[in-house]
């Protein structure tokens, strides 16, 4: 259960924040303005491409280079497809994991590798058949690091991680906020040099200004009643988050959110996009799940008895395609099951500040339901 008293008592969070969980969702800007500024020192900013490449391949372990996939390719839309090479392998350690170029990859063709470890050997041997294929490479990742000499041996461009101090205290989750952005900006420096999608320096900078405001709305000292994320985090307690998106940057917003909560704080969840997420849930809501299924639950004894698990819509809203919005048609069905909503929609901004904004509140929820599940 949660524990609410512990969202609103700064110490408290800091005494259980074992991981360092909260300052990387603080310095999520810090971290954006140092992986730019990394970026434009291995040379990203002076590259002068042929053209924009066929397609994008981007490799790396765990939820970070699945979620920079997710974003990159949102955000390239269909002019140079984005595919992430999953890995293989019997356990996900650093040796066991595999990765294999497609058939047809080529001259034409960029691999971009991420990992905030560097020492798995199948990324280094991917570097190396990349090499071979005449395809070129680019890599973030941490320096002196086995990969970062394979890229090299490969003729590729390296850029070094943005850590912090603390890193190295405790294991990094993959959906820590600050591994995102540490391998995702340097990520999109390079490929707005390509043509692949837009993110020029002062975007980026206006991202990390974005990410600073959240911090400031959404911090431990702020208090949960004008919290945005605490908030939504006392209202996902005892409950199935059902994540619903519309726009384009809320989608892959809401699949990080998904995965955050599975991962930080062993939270269930489920996602889809409107309008689609209302025949793919409209079952979930109005079966054992829905508030209403329970009409008991009133006179539980909620000392003896654990909570009825009850499924809570969030929403996330960006900007509609061609101003339609399925948002209302979400409203009354949540309702007309008895079913609460939470709703979060980011200030008006370019792309990737509303999506950074969406990001970083719901990444400070998901710590925050972390921390006090856990108290």
């Amino acid at each position: 259960m949660l524990d609410e008293s512990l969202l609103d008592s700064p110490e408290g969070l800091a005494e259980a924040d074992h991981r360092g969980l909260l300052r990387g969702a603080a310095e999520a800007g810090a971290r954006v303005r140092t992986a730019a500024r990394h970026a434009a020192e291995a040379g990203v900013n002076d590259l002068k491409p042929d053209g924009r490449p066929r397609a994008v391949l981007i490799a790396g372990p765990g939820a970070a280079a699945t979620h920079a996939a997710d974003l990159i390719g949102t955000l390239a839309g269909a002019g140079s497809p984005v595919t992430r090479l999953a890995p293989t392998g019997v356990a996900p350690a650093a040796g066991a994991l595999r990765w294999e170029l497609p058939g047809w990859t080529g001259s034409v063709d960029l691999l971009l590798i991420t990992t905030p470890d560097g020492t798995e050997p199948g990324l280094s041997l991917l570097a190396e058949q990349a090499y071979r294929r005449g395809c070129t490479v680019v890599a973030v990742a941490p320096a002196r690091t086995p990969l970062a000499e394979a890229v090299a041996g490969a003729h590729g461009l390296f850029v070094p991680v943005a850590t912090a101090p603390y890193d190295q205290d405790e294991p990094l989750a993959a959906s820590a906020p600050g591994v995102l952005w540490a391998l995702l900006t340097p990520l999109l420096a390079l490929l707005d040099r390509t043509g692949v999608l837009d993110a020029p320096p002062d975007a980026l900078g206006k991202v990390a200004d974005r990410l600073d405001l959240v911090a400031e709305r959404c911090g431990p000292a702020i208090a949960t009643y004008s919290n945005a994320a605490k908030t939504l985090a006392a209202e996902l307690a005892d409950a199935l988050p059902v994540v619903w998106t519309e726009g384009t940057s809320a989608g892959p917003a809401g699949r990080r959110f998904a995965a955050a909560l599975a991962e930080l704080s062993g939270t269930p969840a489920v996602v889809a996009e409107l309008p689609e997420a209302l025949a793919a849930h409209g079952a979930l809501l109005a079966g054992p799940l829905a508030a209403s299924a329970d009409p008991d639950d009133f006179f539980r004894d909620r000392v003896e008895e654990p909570p009825a698990l009850h499924a809570r819509v969030v929403l996330l809203r960006d900007r509609p395609i061609g101003g339609l919005t399925a948002a209302p048609g979400a409203r009354d069905l949540a309702l007309s099951h008895d079913t609460p909503i939470s709703e979060l929609e980011p200030e008006a901004g370019g792309e990737l500040e509303t999506l950074a904004e969406l990001i970083a509140i719901t990444d400070f929820a998901a710590v925050y339901l972390a921390l006090a599940s856990r108290a």
